[in-house]
């Protein structure tokens, strides 16, 4: 293995746009959805204001484990996808973040549900923000909880992400 695979890429000179001007290009079919919503088939619905919500078909030929129900790593894209999306929606000009920890509860089996994701930012300083994310299924059943830390990154450390 080469000693440039542990090396960080380089920062982009590219404008960054802002995550709230994104989201609403995404939503308008201005750009396209983060490439891992095209790849699992997420659809964001919403965001404003440290809420945001995202939803997926779930398609057993696509998304099942070994058991045939929905494999956790999907339920949890969904709700990461939702989660980012609501603390990018409270983000300043020049700020970006980075999760630190992503938790999950997952309570009943997923086959052929079409899943909500709720994600609702719980409390932000400075340089820290927690977000929670309840995915429930058709019925308005929850199926899991997940939580998530995330880091606010200012300056030098935001720039060019």
């Amino acid at each position: 293995m080469s000693s440039t695979a542990t090396q960080p890429p380089p920062k982009s000179d590219a404008p960054v746009i802002h995550p709230r001007e994104w989201f609403a290009r995404v939503m308008a079919g201005e750009l396209p959805p983060p490439p891992i919503a095209r790849l699992v088939g997420i659809r964001m619905l919403s965001a404003e204001d440290g809420v945001a919500v995202a939803e997926l078909q779930v398609d057993p030929e696509r998304h099942a484990n070994p058991m045939g129900t929905l494999h956790g790593g999907i339920l949890c894209d969904l709700a990461d996808l939702a989660m980012g999306t609501a603390v990018g929606s409270i983000l300043e000009r020049g700020e970006s973040f980075t999760t630190l920890e992503l938790k999950a509860n997952f309570f009943k089996p997923v086959w052929n549900q079409r899943l909500t994701a709720n994600a609702r930012i719980v409390k932000r300083t400075r340089t820290i923000c927690y977000i929670e994310c309840d995915v429930v299924d058709d019925k308005q059943s929850l199926v899991a909880r997940l939580a998530s830390t995330c880091m606010i990154l200012h300056g030098e450390m935001a720039a060019g992400r």
